[in-house]
Formats: structure tokens, sequence, C-alpha cells
């Protein structure tokens, strides 16, 4: 059942964040999720943490027993640094989880371990964050083999000027952005009629860039529900009147989020990533947005790490690495939990496996 006040009630929270809105919980539903919440209030009745909690059961070996597992995308939100209201939270998901029977509950929030790379000289850490670990491994929580978010992001700041921005630039990103405006790329809204468009140009880059996705009519659901509630925007860059990348971005309260991001092999030397990217700042701005997250890098800033290229296009933008705890899990039945670990992963190695090759013929 949907709380049409939900929303409205997770900006209030500093924290607050898309894909705990009542929009994910929907999408979620379509493929076998349930979603339930919880809020912590203060004595005088102010809402001081949330957390919305998806719900999946499941046969893993298609006979036997049901198993339920649960999982609290990028939250609970709350203030991490309170000391007090962490362990009354964290206490709360404990006994929710053993009073719904789940074999154990995973939570991703964005607690912060540090800003910059690890042992870089511009490092910055955050003790807290050391802390929140420590108290969850004397809890009983274990940190997840199973990452579903991100653990680390790159975040531009959007405060002060353009100029501004383009000073944190580095040097070779500021050329591109002025390539692609010289050289005829331009940057408008997508409608929503575009969005199988926007598909297309996403198993192109998924093919080209070796990553599996999901089937269209997952995204194109996304896409809209999150467009329509005025949570998003998709943009598309044009040359010659011929639509060449694009990108999907989400935005809740102070915060925008770069999630999807395609293109085509046509006019690259243009560099109509870039343009798309500038004016997705421009647009979060004008939001009211504050920071705008690029949505991942790499476990291992290497330049051997799949992701190294990408985390190099981000930091060019003058983004700021972000490291954080990542994925905790609460095993609630522990027998249960080690068969969840140890052999579903190798049962959904192959179903990914066969999906790649399904994706593959698709795009061909």
């Amino acid at each position: 059942m949907m709380d049409a006040g939900w929303d409205s009630r997770l900006l209030s929270l500093k924290s607050s964040h898309f894909l705990q809105t009542e929009e994910w919980a929907a999408i979620k539903a379509r493929i076998g999720w349930t979603a339930e919440k919880k809020e912590w209030r203060d004595e005088s009745g102010k809402l001081i943490a949330a957390a919305q909690l998806l719900v999946r059961s499941m046969r893993p070996f298609r006979i036997g027993p049901r198993i339920s597992i649960g999982y609290i995308p990028r939250g609970p939100l709350l203030d991490w640094k309170d000391k007090g209201l962490r362990t009354r939270v964290i206490c709360d998901i404990e006994t929710w989880a053993k009073e719904k029977n789940l074999v154990f509950v995973k939570i991703d929030p964005e607690v912060e371990l540090g800003r910059g790379i690890l042992g870089s000289p511009g490092e910055s850490p955050d003790e807290e964050g050391a802390h929140v670990c420590e108290e969850l491994k004397s809890r009983g929580w274990n940190e997840s083999r199973e990452q579903i978010q991100f653990r680390n992001t790159v975040i531009l700041n959007l405060e002060g000027t353009e100029e501004e921005w383009q000073a944190r630039m580095k040097q070779k990103t500021r050329y591109n952005l002025r390539l692609a405006q010289k050289n005829g790329v331009t940057v408008r809204p997508a409608v929503l009629d575009e969005l199988p468009l926007l598909y297309q140009m996403y198993a192109e880059t998924a093919q080209r860039d070796g990553f599996i996705i999901r089937p269209e009519k997952y995204y194109l659901e996304v896409w809209q529900k999150y467009i329509q509630t005025g949570m998003a925007e998709a943009l598309v860059a044009e040359v010659e009147g011929s639509v060449v990348a694009g990108l999907v971005y989400f935005f809740l309260g102070t915060r925008a989020w770069y999630v999807y991001g395609m293109s085509t092999g046509r006019h690259r030397e243009k560099m109509p990533n870039y343009l798309l990217q500038w004016e997705a700042m421009r647009g979060a701005k004008a939001r009211g947005c504050v920071v705008y997250d690029l949505w991942g890098a790499p476990e291992v800033f290497s330049i051997e790490d799949a992701m190294y290229g990408v985390y190099r296009f981000k930091e060019g933008l003058g983004g700021i690495v972000v490291r954080t705890i990542g994925a905790w899990d609460f095993p609630v039945n522990r027998t249960a939990y080690f068969i969840f670990q140890q052999v579903i992963p190798r049962m959904l190695s192959i179903t990914r496996f066969i999906r790649r090759r399904q994706f593959q013929q698709e795009v061909q």
C-alpha cells in the first residue's frame, strides 16, 4: 500500500535518497519485492530516522521451503554521527529482521570512511565511519560479500558560480567541454517517447563496455516513473539533428545522482558526454541541489580496474572521491545465510553467463 506522504517526510532528513522513495518500492514490487517502512522520532515528535525495507521471498533451488531476505537500499537514513540514535535504529532493525524471520537483512548506508584516494596526499579519513564498522561487527554484522550499490563514489560540489565549477575541472576536461560547444553539439531534455531510444543507446554502451543490463521494460519503467514524479530528467546530446548520447539523472532535496549514461559510436570525437554532464550539473543546481553524485568509483584505484577510465572522466569534472563502509549483512539464520553466500553466488554466475549470451543476441 502506497504511503503518499513518505517522500515528503524523507526530505526532512539530510541523508534522504531516491532509492528510499515510494517510487523505488513500486518498481521493485513489479519483480517480487514487498516494502515496509519504519520511522524514528524524538521526544517532540520530529522525524530523526527512517528506513524502507525491501523483502524478497524465494525458493533458491525451486523446491523446498521458501526463504526471505531483506534489503534497505542506501539506508537506514539518519545522522550516523549520533551514536545513541544509530544504536537505537540498528537494534530495531535487528529485531525487525528477526520478527520477519529473514535469513538476513542487508544495509548499505552512505557512511563515509573518508574522502580522497586511500593513501594519497589529499586523503581525509573519517574516524566515525571506522567506529560504525567496529560497532556493527561487535553486534554480529558481517561486511557483505555482495555489494549491491557502489561502495565508493565521486561527488561534485555545485555551490559557487559556473566559473568556479570550471576552475575545479581538469584542464583537459575544460578543453573537451569547449570542444563540444564549438563543434555543434547541443543538449536538450528528452521526451518520454524517446526513452526507448535511450535504452537502445544504453544497450549499445553495455555491449561496448562489457557490462550486463536488465531488459528494456525495467529501465523504461524506472525512467518514466521518476521523470513523471519530478525526480529525474533525461537529457540527449545531438549532432546535426541526430541523437548520439544521453543520460538520466535523479534529484531529491539538495542532492542529485547521475545513474545512467549512454552513447553511440557516432561523433565521439566531438565529446558530447562532457556537454551532457555540464547541462546535468546546471539542471541539478537550478533544482536546488548542492551535491551531484556521479554514482560509482573503483574499489581499488588502479589502472587495471575496469572502472578506472570512468573514474578519470569523473575526476576530470572536479569530482571528489568519497569512500563509504559499503554493504553489511545481519544474519538471522546463520546456516541459511552460509548457504546463501556460498552456493547461490555460483548459481548466479551461471545465470549471468546465460543472460550475457542472450543480451548479445538481442543487441545483434
